[in-house]
């Protein structure tokens, strides 16, 4: 009988091939390793020796040896799975069926696209399965096990069996890359190398902190700021003792909730064994001030920075062996401490493509910590809910809502499929943001007209220092060409991630020295980003984006015993539609009912405005919750979108741009070079996008990478970055030849 291959070497003998049963055999072990994180490990191991049945198949064989021909070989182990039974056998073979293509919706799609159906791809398959010979016996044979027990309503239960199909996915997945990856590059996941171990990790941050307070002046150290963020590390330590569950940690900016909240995640996950903290944070502009601050007290080996903002050609520069580990870690997040972004945790839990999908058997058994969590996806709220119950429920997590604006995610009547038994870690937020006001809230007179800009530049001209956060970037550039350069900084999302970055650079710089300094922003400033300015203007919004503005005015508490200032005011425009404006309106309404003023420091306030605002809103437009009843995997992959994809990114040209561009012209598309253009990209609308290539602006490069021709160059701004909703022409100059 011939021996029967998974894998061949070009240019080697058979001998050196991969035979297929040792390949299912190491595909197995892993698969069945990974999915006793969440008590499947006999569903794994099954996953692992049946995935790759189909390539005992003769024509796969003649495949390997040159024949060329397309042969189907993922679907064959998910047929046999589904012969078993075909309800037990689903999960199985949809994880066996989609570990190339991608998971797939169960029946025909109304708009198609994606691999196809799984119905399809079984009905197939199931003829096929008469070609299984010379495999041994024992490797089809296997019983199914029986599937978790579901609980609740059948549409819940249904739900949970969908997210559960994706654990085991995942499983299959991340074993199949690394087994192939060892048969083809041996020893390549040496260059990740060993991490500490949870209680080590512990250890160390406790250190860390007991050095960081020692290091402060005496006076520093006995202020009543650093006495209470005394009192919130220890109410960490305290709580991480609870079993686990949800958690909310409730602090106001400069609680020092950062490191407050790791000490509970690398607590709580010794106290339970648990393997892993993952950070979450929803913006990318702190992102990586997180990131640093977490290796700076556990050490850069140990966490890994995983998000769209990172710029891999400059982190190669500063450490290319780093930065080889980083990639590694980052395709199945095999590290303690996983720093990423709400879009990549709760997209890549919906995703249906075997890349997105190999990292979420790693969630099972993690802290979760999720920082602003005010800024949860309103439009996908049911689903976010309920995968965080899941992930507590039956993954063995504990999930921490942390902020300073708690919204209302509890269960009530009017949100039924709310969060229950969520552990509030500070006794009294109440007092807490009490005892840590830094700001007085200046609100603006009811039935006085709206502010203009003008007026706006010449207050700002009164303040040496001074922020104004406006709803518009069209806004922003307004009131910025009003103030003098001198002195005067601009930020929106029409600079891209470099220039906004070196803007932020240099406000700290100014602000760290004499001299004015006035900063112009969309609220994109309202991200967490640490700076710190003693008066603060912000435009009339939503309760949550006011309380994130005040949170950039006395940040650090330089003022005090004084407070600092901020000035509440109704702009001539309004905020974008949607959420923002529903927002405003929520606000508007609570200003009358109280008489013109709000506490920004009443945790009651903040509950009480996402209740409204969340029965203004529809928390699932998309039918995601029904698609997941349905089995619609590749149809949600499509839908979900934390990001609006109503945009596509150009480069543009700033800083390295033109020499990554050249590169990419020079040695062709791949990831790592397309990754390297992130930091010069801005995000504009479609038909913009249709607009600058009918008169010849933007290049397309390659196939997705758009960028701004020569004689176009001059529609990126200095100062305010892509300035081409005016009547974009070529700058004459560009044109003579």
């Amino acid at each position: 009988m011939s021996i029967l291959f998974a894998h061949s070497l070009a240019g080697h003998s058979e001998s050196e091939w991969e035979e297929l049963e040792a390949h299912l055999r190491a595909v197995a072990f892993r698969a069945e390793e990974f999915a006793a994180a969440f008590e499947a490990g006999e569903w794994g191991r099954l996953a692992g020796l049946w995935h790759d049945l189909g390539k005992a198949r003769p024509e796969f064989q003649a495949r390997l040896r040159g024949s060329g021909e397309s042969v189907e070989h993922a679907g064959v182990g998910a047929a046999l799975a589904s012969s078993r039974n075909k309800v037990t056998g689903l999960p199985l073979a949809f994880a066996i069926a989609g570990h190339h293509a991608g998971l797939a919706d169960l029946a025909d799609s109304p708009e198609g696209g994606g691999p196809r159906p799984l119905q399809q791809r079984l009905k197939e398959n199931v003829p096929l399965l008469k070609d299984l010979k010379g495999l041994p016996t024992g490797l089809t044979e296997m019983p199914l096990p029986a599937l978790p027990k579901l609980e609740g309503d059948p549409k819940a239960s249904i739900r949970s069996l969908e997210l559960w199909t994706r654990f085991l996915f995942s499983a299959l997945v991340d074993a199949d890359f690394l087994a192939t990856e060892e048969f083809y590059s041996p020893g390549r996941r040496l260059a990740v190398g060993e991490y500490d171990d949870i209680p080590s990790l512990r250890r160390r941050l406790d250190e860390h902190l007991v050095r960081f307070l020692a290091g402060l002046p005496e006076e520093k150290r006995e202020s009543l700021v650093n006495r209470r963020r005394a009192e919130v590390l220890a109410a960490c330590r305290t709580a991480a003792e609870r079993p686990r569950g949800l958690f909310s940690l409730t602090v106001p900016t400069g609680g020092g909730k950062t490191l407050a909240a790791m000490a509970f995640a690398l607590r709580h996950a010794e106290r339970w064994d648990l393997r892993r903290a993952i950070v979450a944070i929803p913006f990318t502009s702190i992102i990586e001030q997180n990131a640093r601050v977490y290796a700076g007290a556990l050490g850069p080996r140990n966490v890994l920075e995983h998000h769209s903002a990172l710029d891999p050609l400059a982190a190669e520069e500063r450490n290319r062996e780093a930065e080889l580990r980083r990639r590694l870690a980052a395709e199945n997040w095999d590290a303690p401490v996983v720093v990423t972004t709400n879009v990549q945790l709760f997209e890549s839990l919906f995703a249906n493509s075997p890349s997105r999908c190999r990292k979420l058997h790693r969630i099972a058994r993690s802290v979760i910590l999720l920082d602003e969590a005010q800024t949860l996806p309103i439009p996908y709220l049911l689903t976010v809910l309920d995968a965080l119950r899941e992930l507590v429920d039956h993954y063995g997590c504990s999930v921490v809502l942390t902020t300073a604006t708690q919204p209302a995610l509890v269960r009530r009547e009017g949100l039924p499929q709310g969060l229950q038994g969520v552990h509030e870690i500070i006794a009294e937020p109440a007092a807490l943001a009490r005892d840590l006001k830094r700001v007085r809230s200046v609100w603006p007179v009811a039935g006085e007209p709206p502010l203009s800009y003008a007026e706006l530049a010449r207050r700002l001209l009164g303040q040496d220092r001074a922020l104004a956060v406006v709803h518009l970037r069209r806004d922003a550039r307004t009131l910025a060409e009003l103030l003098p350069e001198e002195g005067a900084f601009h930020l929106s999302a029409l600079m891209c991630p470099a220039h906004r970055s070196e803007t932020l650079a240099e406000v700290r710089e100014r602000l760290a020295v004499d001299g004015p300094c006035r900063l112009v922003s969309t609220q994109l400033i309202e991200a967490g980003v640490d700076v710190d300015f003693p008066v603060v203007y912000r435009c009339l919004g939503g309760l949550d984006s006011l309380a994130q503005a005040a949170g950039r005015c006395n940040r650090e508490g330089l003022l005090l015993p004084a407070l600092g200032e901020v000035v509440f005011f109704r702009a001539e425009t309004r905020p974008p539609a949607g959420i923002p404006r529903k927002g405003l309106a929520v606000m508007e309404e609570m200003l009358a009912e109280r008489g013109g003023t709000i506490d920004l420091d009443d945790p009651e306030m903040h509950t009480l405005y996402f209740r409204k605002l969340y029965l203004l809103c529809e928390k699932d437009p998309e039918h995601i919750q029904a698609l997941r009843e349905g089995l619609c995997f590749a149809s949600i992959a499509r839908k979900l979108r934390l990001i609006e994809d109503a945009t596509e990114a150009i480069v543009v040209p700033y800083g390295e741009a033109g020499e990554r561009l050249a590169a990419l012209r020079r040695d062709g598309p791949d990831r790592l070079r397309r990754r390297a253009l992130q930091p010069f990209t801005v995000n504009i609308r479609r038909e913009t996008v249709s607009l600058l290539m009918g008169l010849g602006a933007l290049e397309a490069v390659v196939d997705g990478v758009n960028a701004l021709t020569p004689p176009f160059h001059h529609l990126y701004h200095p100062r305010f970055g892509l300035v081409a909703d005016d009547d974009p022409r070529p700058d004459p100059a560009q044109l003579i030849i």
